[in-house]
């Protein structure tokens, strides 16, 4: 069988996760956990790993096995067939999760399904031979398909026991009344099946079922829990809604011993999508004697604001909020409900670091509030960055400021603003249109409203903290500098410069001199103990920097590089004492997959430059597959595997508890604390599903890193209008050459200008 042929495929090292990694139970005392029994929750993986796999297929449980704690429990929709086989499908009908339609185009029936006629592929219209022919496959649509040609097959509970051998086995009965009115008995198969499967857990959101249940398994028998449904839907055996049976948590208690219940049962969200305060109901159930079980746990989906994005921090929530921890999580990606449990709860934020690697922010916490406004440099600072940067722009009167775009239509609502009118053309910057930092005084940049950068909206309709998404101001340089320096946490600033050849000739604005002299006026040019980096990827820039004082300069790549040559490094070394790269140029990305690990890092740290990487962001859409939609996963990856020496992050916050937790302090390496191994996701696509090769990135060389000095300030003339288009255009990076054409054009205006004295 094409599935189980595949999953062996893992079994023999085809994996993301390092097989070297081993499983520990490091469950931890009693007395640190609020569950009711007093140990650590239990991860229930949901179809195995279905978050990544085609739901209940072989790899999926294979793989949450391989990637999750030792005690994870694996998560079986049970349904039957028409000749009473039962099998692990997520749904009653299979046309979303599998190929049935085409397979048997003619095969939909129409039933009642809680009073509902519901038409689709029903499992109790197919024998058991006859699925064997099906395919499983993605069921949720924004899920990766390079699955779904491997050929899964629809395994039987028998045969998942068999194969995974799990130390934990749930069976969920979602639909008893419907399979007893075709003649088929959940009850019966459950008591036949337990002769031969160790059964840990039953569930099922009919009371009716349970009644029938009741005394066939003995004392040693599998748990039975109640599964709560939306609070407005009706149990069909009491005929009362599920918000209404909360209520009675001892009429539960008579025939199960715990309840799985939504995620908003426990932290309800408001119409915003952010936190509301947290109900009791875990408290009560705990009172009631029943166990709690949160339901709804998967990293790509959209969750509370709250969390910024990040599912390591909703699972804290309900498992170490100081309150109480709910006793378990049923998750579609177990990796992350593992560490969330084994490797950050009970963590405190002052905790000792385990790993060493500089934090730095970009445009302060810019995934929660809008870039480099005191705000986001605040929640940077508090969130643990070791680095906050500015990146430098100049207003039309001189004022160096922080902006992470020269053109404020970026970065604020001056579309909206008065000054809307000054949209200029600047082709020696970009080819639209924009309203220039440069053509606006620094008393009316400081009239403008900031916005929150959202660069997933439009295609994704992904929004960050909508809340707070004009909120702050922006600052001047000098302002940044002494936020910097009230902090007694930050170890440094990193200060970026672009376009310092465009200002010098174009504006007569000398960027370099103007971040000088914010730094002597702010005293960092004799203080010793916060650490200043000037960033460019202007060679020249940093050239220039370097002949006038003593900060430490560090190099931005822009290029997605497959590798550099030594003579690049040893120019870099003549100018620089770190380089920032970009994330494909550690792990090339193609088609959302990783398709291996370049060297480059290697390469430049042998020369003793310490390597930045950026940019590392929250959303799970910013993530190639292989880091399965877990920010964590994907900065651990770059960490132990590369061994990088900084990230650079719109969530500090995130990189910064990393480095805390404890997992990382064992001597082994737990499988959901192991780097994904460079290209082992592609190793198990379906072969219709690999994406064609595409041209390498370029190699980095001696000749992309060599500039021309930067030009002479030019006396902005009086009169013309700002980006008025020139003959020749001076290159905005310094990754393409000045061309002589620019540097005779300079030479002929400071000409000019001096005849004219």
């Amino acid at each position: 069988m094409r599935g189980l042929r595949a999953s062996s495929l893992l079994l023999c090292g085809l994996v993301l996760i390092q097989l070297l990694a081993v499983q520990i139970d490091a469950q931890r005392p009693k007395t640190q956990w609020k569950t009711l029994s007093g140990f650590s929750p239990r991860v229930i993986a949901r179809g195995g790993f279905s978050g990544l796999f085609p739901d209940s297929s072989l790899d999926a449980y294979n793989f949450a096995m391989q990637t999750s704690v030792a005690d994870a429990v694996l998560w079986c929709d049970l349904q039957l067939t028409k000749d009473g086989a039962g099998i692990c499908f997520p749904d009653l009908t299979m046309s979303n999760a599998s190929n049935v339609e085409s397979v048997y185009p003619k095969g939909q029936s129409t039933y009642p399904v809680n009073g509902v006629p519901t038409p689709g592929w029903f499992t109790i219209d197919f024998s058991l031979r006859a699925l064997t022919n099906l395919s499983l496959i993605r069921g949720i649509l924004s899920r990766s398909d390079k699955f779904d040609g491997n050929g899964y097959t629809i395994s039987t509970v028998q045969t998942v026991n068999k194969e995974m051998k799990p130390q934990g086995f749930w069976l969920n009965v979602q639909h008893d009344a419907f399979y007893a009115q075709h003649n088929l008995s959940m009850s019966n198969f459950l008591v036949s099946v337990t002769k031969t499967v160790i059964v840990d857990f039953i569930s099922s959101p009919e009371v009716n079922f349970f009644r029938k249940i009741a005394g066939r398994f003995g004392r040693e028998g599998p748990s039975f829990v109640f599964r709560f449904l939306e609070k407005e839907q009706f149990e069909p055996t009491t005929n009362r809604t599920y918000g209404s049976i909360l209520s009675n948590l001892t009429f539960v208690k008579t025939f199960a011993s715990g309840i799985l219940v939504p995620k908003s049962y426990v932290l309800p969200l408001d119409d915003k999508q952010y936190l509301l305060p947290s109900t009791s109901l875990v408290q009560d159930a705990h009172k009631a004697g029943l166990e709690v079980f949160a339901s709804g746990f998967a990293n790509d989906v959209d969750i509370a604001h709250d969390y910024s994005f990040d599912p390591v921090s909703e699972y804290l929530s309900f498992m170490d909020n100081g309150n109480f921890s709910v006793d378990g999580v049923l998750s579609d990606f177990p990796i992350t409900a593992s560490a969330s449990v084994e490797c950050f709860s009970h963590v405190a934020r002052n905790a000792t670091k385990q790993v060493d690697f500089l934090v730095i922010s970009k445009n302060g916490a810019s995934g929660d509030y809008p870039g480099c406004t005191n705000l986001a440099y605040e929640k940077a600072i508090n969130d643990g960055a070791d680095v906050i940067d500015c990146s430098v722009q100049m207003s039309s009167d001189g004022k160096p400021f922080c902006s992470s775009s020269i053109d404020l239509g970026n970065t604020t609502m001056v579309a909206q603003s008065p000054l809307r009118n000054r949209s200029t053309s600047v082709p020696e910057i970009s080819s639209v249109n924009g309203i220039y930092t440069f053509t606006l005084t620094w008393p009316e940049i400081q009239t403008l409203t900031p916005a929150i950068s959202n660069p997933y909206s439009r295609r994704f309709n992904m929004f960050r903290n909508p809340n707070e998404r004009n909120s702050g101001k922006l600052l001047s340089l000098s302002e940044f500098l002494n936020l910097a320096k009230n902090s007694t946490t930050l170890s440094g600033v990193l200060i970026s410069v672009e376009n310092a050849a465009y200002l010098r000739e174009k504006q007569g604005l000398d960027v370099v001199k103007a971040v000088l002299d914010a730094l002597t006026e702010t005293g960092y040019s004799n203080r010793t103990t916060t650490k200043v980096m000037i960033q460019s990827t202007n060679s020249s820039v940093l050239v220039d920097f370097k002949k006038q004082s003593q900060y430490e300069t560090v190099y931005k790549v822009e290029e997605t590089i497959r590798d550099i040559l030594d003579s690049a490094i040893e120019d870099i070394k003549k100018f620089a004492s770190a380089v920032v790269i970009g994330k494909s140029s550690v792990f090339p990305v193609v088609d959302g997959l990783v398709t291996g690990q370049t060297n480059v890092v290697e390469r430049l740290q042998k020369s003793q430059l310490p390597v930045y990487v950026e940019l590392f962001q929250n959303e799970f859409v910013s993530q190639p597959f292989d880091f399965f939609s877990d920010a964590t996963v994907e900065i651990n990856s770059y960490v132990t595997g590369p061994g990088i020496n900084g990230t650079i992050t719109e969530f500090p916050f995130t990189a910064a508890r990393y480095r805390r937790n404890r997992c990382l302090a064992s001597k082994e390496t737990l499988s959901y604390m192991a780097p994904v191994q460079p290209g082992g996701l592609l190793e198990v696509v379906s072969p219709g599903s690999i994406p064609p090769a595409e041209a390498p990135n370029p190699v980095f060389t001696d000749a992309d890193v060599t500039e021309p000095p930067l030009p002479p300030v030019t006396a902005k003339a009086p009169t013309p209008t700002p980006g008025t288009p020139s003959t020749t255009a001076p290159a905005p990076s310094g990754q393409t050459q000045l061309t002589l054409s620019l540097l005779l054009s300079v030479f002929a205006m400071v000409l000019a200008s001096l005849l004219l004295m």
